[in-house]
């Protein structure tokens, strides 16, 4: 009896065991990260990176990269030297308490714009009492995309003086993050579709500690079978196109065109919105292909409103070979006739496809972003491709105009001066009274007859 039972305990046993080996085991594969990572850091050394902007120390121990504040510097990154489009990151960061940093993503640092500076989407650390780690800031750019003051189970989340844990998904135009398991920010925004990663080490104030550290570590990326790989959010999204950033709402901007309707709009001569040559497709405002015959369309359309002193954005997209415009200070009393209503005007062109390029009063006078046919825009202005959006600003206080493009001031002139009068006595537009000297006037998108589009049409007066 005392061996039957002993020897039911042992079988028992053992099966208990066995059951729970497998269990176990079943367990550690099902939960096993199956996702083929590739490693951004070798856990060495720093191949393939590089520091821009200031002057921050960065090191490698223990397989981990370690930033550490330096007085008297700019905000310091170090970057990978590959650009990323679409991925998945993961990393975990520790960082000091005292200090405020962040991953860059889809950033670049041109020349042209601001001297270099870094700039681009940025993944914020921020262990203040604000707690908005993993939110989406535009660093040097736009500000604030995506805070977390509404998402509180995301602020709790952070880790003060442990190690934290991110997750971004940056695919097509959507950003979504999580931080330490918990979804915390969620963006659909079209402004970069590709850059360098980079971990920052944010500037400190002079009388600020030096020497305080933030520690990356295990920054694994994944940039195949993304649709596969990706995970879904319970964040609601914040959508940016034909939509105000929270800093532009501060700042006083409103939106021109609303995306959606002609509210505001009329035909340059009409009373009216075109009928024709004009269409509004998912968020897009398209002037038709005609052949590239002016206003012979649709024609130009123009706001309802009359803007004295103001600064203007608009994205346009150009189609091979297409000529367009952005003109203000236009009175579409004048030139009642055939062709485009008068006014200054911002080009757009494929300046490489199209004749126009090598005309004008002045050479160059005719390319993009240039003041048409009187003053030529910056050659080493930074253009995007064919079929890629870019940003027209137009600035315009006290008759002091400044074109720019992608961020880049590419001209400036005085309206009425000595020197504008003089060119416009030179050109095309001789034959206009006080051509361009009109106190408000409306703002105008061209029909040239070629198609390019139009979106995140955005004002503020002054």
């Amino acid at each position: 009896m005392f061996m039957k039972t002993t020897l039911k305990k042992c079988l028992f046993s053992a099966l208990t065991v066995a059951a729970f080996t497998l269990t176990t085991s079943c367990q550690s594969n099902e939960s096993k990260d199956t996702t083929p990572w590739k490693p951004l850091f070798n856990g060495e050394n720093l191949t393939g990176w590089n520091q821009k902007g200031g002057e921050a120390k960065y090191r490698v121990e223990d397989g981990k990269i370690i930033g550490s504040t330096v007085a008297n510097t700019p905000n310091s990154f170090m970057t990978t030297d590959e650009m990323y489009g679409d991925f998945i990151l993961e990393l975990e960061y520790k960082v000091d308490p005292s200090m405020n940093s962040g991953i860059q993503i889809r950033s670049n640092s041109i020349p042209q714009y601001r001297n270099g500076i870094v700039h681009g989407y940025q993944i914020e650390i921020d262990p203040s009492d604000r707690a908005w780690s993993a939110g989406i800031y535009d660093e040097k750019r736009r500000g604030w995309l995506f805070p977390l003051e509404n998402n509180p189970e995301a602020q709790k989340a952070f880790k003060q003086n442990e190690w934290n844990h991110y997750r971004i998904e940056a695919i097509g135009d959507t950003i979504k993050t999580w931080i330490n398991g918990v979804p915390a920010a969620h963006l659909i925004d079209g402004k970069t579709a590709k850059g360098f990663i980079g971990l920052q080490v944010h500037s400190i104030h002079k009388d600020a500690k030096e020497g305080t550290e933030i520690m990356w570590k295990n920054i694994n990326i994944l940039t195949e079978d993304l649709q596969k790989y990706s995970k879904k959010t319970t964040v609601e999204p914040v959508v940016t196109k034909n939509s105000l950033t929270i800093d532009e709402k501060k700042n006083g901007w409103e939106m021109l065109w609303d995306g959606k309707t002609t509210d505001g709009w009329r035909g340059a001569k009409l009373d009216k919105f075109p009928e024709n040559g004009w269409v509004i497709e998912d968020g897009i405002l398209t002037v038709k292909e005609n052949g590239g015959k002016e206003s012979a369309a649709g024609g130009d359309i123009v706001t309802k409103k009359l803007y004295k002193d103001f600064e203007l954005l608009v994205d346009f997209k150009l189609t091979e070979g297409a000529n367009s415009g952005i003109k203000y200070y236009v009175d579409t009393e004048i030139n009642k006739g055939p062709g485009s209503s008068i006014g200054l005007e911002y080009q757009i062109l494929d300046d490489a496809k199209h004749p126009d390029a090598k005309l004008g009063n002045h050479e160059g006078s005719r390319t993009v972003a240039s003041l048409y046919d009187l003053i030529q825009a910056d050659t080493n202005k930074p253009i995007n491709p064919i079929g890629e959006w870019n940003t027209a600003r137009i600035v315009s206080k006290n008759n002091h105009v400044e074109h720019w493009l992608n961020g880049v001031k590419v001209l400036e002139y005085e309206r009425g001066s000595e020197e504008f009068r003089k060119l416009v006595s030179e050109s095309k537009y001789e034959k206009w009274p006080n051509f361009g000297e009109l106190e408000k006037g409306s703002i105008l998108l061209q029909d040239h007859g070629n198609r390019v589009s139009f979106k995140n049409i955005k004002i503020k007066t002054y």
